[in-house]
């Protein structure tokens, strides 16, 4: 196939002119514009670029205005691209690549091995195609000295290919697919399938299946209501943060809901809603005044947050960690910061500041044989208060967190995996619902492992078969939400009961969506029970619910249809990872 010339005038496109300075190497990541918009130099340039090219290496073979970033790492024996196919910067190819017309490898992309593409397949950025792998038959030799094997990958016609999706060797991926986001794709996708998830399943269907072709219906209609409710509640998030705006208190604050009193959480709950829903910030305030107004309600001697009062101004600064409103604080202002962009101007003097003995009597001293809930939030505020005082280099902070760890990896429950013993008439509620406190603000915060994820599983889902919490119209946020997170932070470590989890979060993902009223959110509590003040649609229950729907979608593969992960309190990413000594 030739290379076609085509002579264009620079003065017709003064976008490209205007460019230069600040983007000098926008075709580079953006390649699809090139032979419409660079100037005759460059054009000239990457004509000479492919013709070097086709001169060097015998095996390749390029269509018509195709495209090779000078920046790209081209190291395959066999390249041929059909017409209109372009290859951008960092794109990383090796071995045998033979792709239609129309075909897109994006920025920092990968594909190697044996790989066809067909016709018009589009491929994100940071993917990986690998068609090849390590044999490991003999044990006795490293892995990396032992034989490749390839069996390649197949990719058919007019197929979408998300950002950090993986394909793994071996797979065939039929005509008129789309793998979402982040998906690892480990066996064959029918064609006309939308997948996703790790390992990636079918979530709907972009075109009907043939006769013949297996079919998850409920998994199908599950993300049928999935994908209406986010349409449904980005179209309304402005209509839920309007409801609760009071512009009437200093500065203009948000209330949980109308009527109610202002808090501190209510501010941070809009942020974090406006962030999860549409991707923004509350349109009330400018960003940089609610980061402003946040980090100024901070008491620079101890680094908490105290309450605000009926008037919405802050009330006496608290003097100490068992503050229970100013110890959740550290969590809901700490995060809201963080989405903004921003963070505290002061150290949590009222943790970093006590010694590791002061710290373990303080967490021995929590009643865990009778409410572990509040057992487990203290745990939560401590170990939030040292995220953000560690990575700052407080001093004492790190020898506080490795006696906090210490004492939860120690203190676990090698029956339950949890902390804390039943209450008696409520069953396990106490015991998982501290579980969740305890665990967020320690192991899920700075990314360690579980001492017994197996134990915490088993637990959760014996907890969860209670009616008297999970029956529909009786679910609130707290409890599905601390069923969901201990399931999703202990199935990253094990798949142990592996389908039972899964049954029970498509279950709770079904109910959950039922509980969304339009214009106003979520209640925190279900809706079903009338007459109960916290079935009220708030923002409090929105931020709860929105989570939960995140965590419940990834524990059943469906995760990649949401445009946006939780970033706040609820991020299932560590906020810290601490590095190893030495």
């Amino acid at each position: 196939m030739a290379v076609t010339e085509t002579i264009s005038d620079p003065a017709d496109h003064p976008a490209e002119t205007a460019r230069r300075p600040v983007d000098p190497l926008h075709f580079d990541y953006s390649p699809w514009s090139f032979w419409r918009e660079a100037d005759e130099e460059a054009q000239q340039a990457q004509r000479q670029r492919q013709q070097d090219a086709l001169a060097a290496r015998p095996g390749w073979s390029l269509g018509e205005r195709c495209f090779l970033s000078e920046h790209a790492s081209l190291q395959n024996t066999t390249l041929v691209l059909g017409d209109r196919s372009y290859v951008a910067a960092h794109a990383y190819l090796s071995d045998e690549l033979v792709a239609g017309r129309d075909c897109t490898i994006n920025a920092f992309t990968v594909v190697r091995g044996r790989i066809r593409l067909g016709d018009g397949v589009r491929i994100g950025a940071h993917t990986s195609l690998l068609g090849f792998n390590h044999t490991m038959s003999d044990p006795d030799v490293e892995v990396f000295r032992q034989p490749i094997s390839s069996r390649g990958i197949t990719i058919g016609d007019d197929v979408w290919i998300g950002s950090h999706v993986v394909v793994v060797d071996g797979v065939t991926v039929g005509d008129k697919a789309m793998l979402a986001a982040g998906a690892v794709v480990t066996k064959d996708v029918p064609a006309g399938a939308v997948v996703g998830g790790n390992p990636a399943r079918v979530l709907r269907w972009r075109v009907p299946p043939a006769d013949g072709v297996p079919t998850d219906g409920a998994a199908d209609a599950l993300a049928e209501r999935l994908l209406a409710h986010l349409e449904r509640a980005r179209e309304q998030g402005q209509d839920v943060l309007a409801r609760c705006w009071e512009p009437g208190l200093p500065d203009g604050q948000f209330l949980d809901r109308p009527g109610a009193r202002p808090t501190v959480r209510a501010q941070c709950d809009a942020i974090e809603i406006a962030d999860l829903l549409m991707g923004t910030t509350p349109p009330q305030l400018p960003a940089a005044d609610q980061g402003d107004r946040l980090a100024g309600w901070q008491d620079p001697a101890t680094g908490l947050v105290p309450e605000l009062d009926e008037t919405g101004r802050p009330g006496p600064a608290a003097r100490d960690w068992h503050d229970g409103p100013a110890g959740y604080h550290i969590l809901s202002v700490g995060y809201a910061l963080d989405v903004l962009g921003r963070g505290f101007e002061h150290p949590v003097h009222a943790v970093s500041g006590r010694s590791p003995d002061d710290l373990v009597e303080a967490v021995e001293g929590q009643p865990w044989s009778t409410r572990a809930w509040g057992s487990g939030a203290f745990v939560d505020h401590l170990g939030t208060a040292l995220r953000w005082d560690v990575p700052r280099g407080v001093p004492g902070s790190t020898e506080l967190l490795a006696t906090l760890m210490g004492w939860m990896h120690v203190r676990a429950d090698r029956r339950t995996g949890m902390w804390g013993t039943s209450s008696g008439s409520d069953g396990m509620l106490q015991v998982v619902n501290g579980f969740y406190r305890a665990s967020r603000g320690t192991y899920a915060q700075f990314g360690l492992a579980l001492p017994y994820p197996e134990r915490v599983v088993d637990t959760t889902l014996a907890h969860a078969a209670e009616p008297r919490f999970f029956a529909p119209e009786r679910q609130n946020a707290c409890n599905v939400l601390d069923v969901a997170h201990p399931l999703w932070l202990a199935g990253q470590q094990t798949t142990h009961r592996r389908e039972e989890v899964v049954a029970l979060a498509s279950r709770l993902l079904g109910d959950a969506l039922g509980h969304w009223t339009d214009g106003q959110g979520f209640g925190f509590q279900a809706p079903g029970a009338v007459g109960v003040p916290a079935t009220v649609p708030g923002l409090q229950g929105t931020e709860m619910w929105s989570a939960i729907l995140w965590l419940l979608a990834d524990l059943v593969g469906l995760s990649a249809l949401m445009p946006r992960r939780p970033r706040g309190v609820h991020k299932p990413e560590p906020a810290v990872l601490l590095p190893p000594i030495g």
